[in-house]
């Protein structure tokens, strides 16, 4: 099957689901909802697309960074304090070919670099026991550089990053499709940055990464 296809068969089985969920919702008072309560555990397994939105200062030759944009497999937990209060921790790691360009030297590669920003998020579920549950969440990571792989261009001969704290945004839903299985959207920003130094320090740059992090999947509830 062609992914066209693969993509529209996908956007209609969601446009199903969304457009039945006001039925059940409307479900007798009396019937037991299975939704999510205090004391759940959801594992959500995702596939993300990581957008950069980088910018940088680079001193003494100038320009702006280019991280590449990835796609990666993704996976959260969350435990629900409350029905509508849930803790989410989330895991993935993602690697990106990094670029200075528009420097007094041109565009100069600086190889590729392996990040690894574990977050913890404090969400809040509007309608933990409905059929559609939307919720928002913040909260802090803390980013990891590694796996570095260096240039080949003969004027980098060492780059090292600085791990660092940042904040997180995120906004989702999850759709139930039976009693503990769920479709799953959302969406996060995260605000992290590094600081980058080249050829043992001659050249130093402050890096904004500040990624959209875009994801769909499925969750079970247990």
């Amino acid at each position: 099957m062609k992914p066209s296809r693969l993509a529209w068969g996908a956007c209609c089985a969601l446009t199903l689901l969304l457009a039945a969920a006001p039925a059940a919702m409307a479900q007798d008072a009396t019937e037991a909802a299975p939704g999510k309560s205090a004391g759940d555990f959801l594992i959500r397994l995702r596939g993300i697309g990581v957008i950069p939105r980088d910018n940088a200062d680079i001193e003494p030759i100038g320009g702006d960074t280019d991280l590449e944009n990835t796609a990666v497999p993704e996976i959260d937990i969350s435990y629900f304090i409350t029905d509508n209060i849930a803790l989410e921790l989330i895991a993935a790691t993602t690697n990106h070919d990094v670029t200075a360009e528009n420097t007094d030297l041109g565009d100069v590669d600086l190889g590729d670099v392996w990040l690894l920003p574990p977050t913890l998020l404090a969400q809040y579920h509007f309608l933990p026991k409905g059929v559609v549950s939307p919720y928002v969440g913040a909260g802090v990571n803390y980013t990891i550089f590694y796996g570095v792989d260096e240039s080949k261009d003969s004027i980098v001969y060492d780059v090292d990053y600085k791990d660092s704290f940042g904040w997180a945004l995120q906004i989702g839903v999850d759709v139930r499709v039976a009693d503990s299985w769920y479709l799953n959207a959302d969406v996060k920003r995260l605000f992290l940055d590094t600081d980058v130094e080249l050829n043992d320090g001659a050249v130093r740059a402050d890096v904004d990464v500040d990624p959209w992090i875009f994801g769909v999947g499925i969750g079970y509830k247990f």
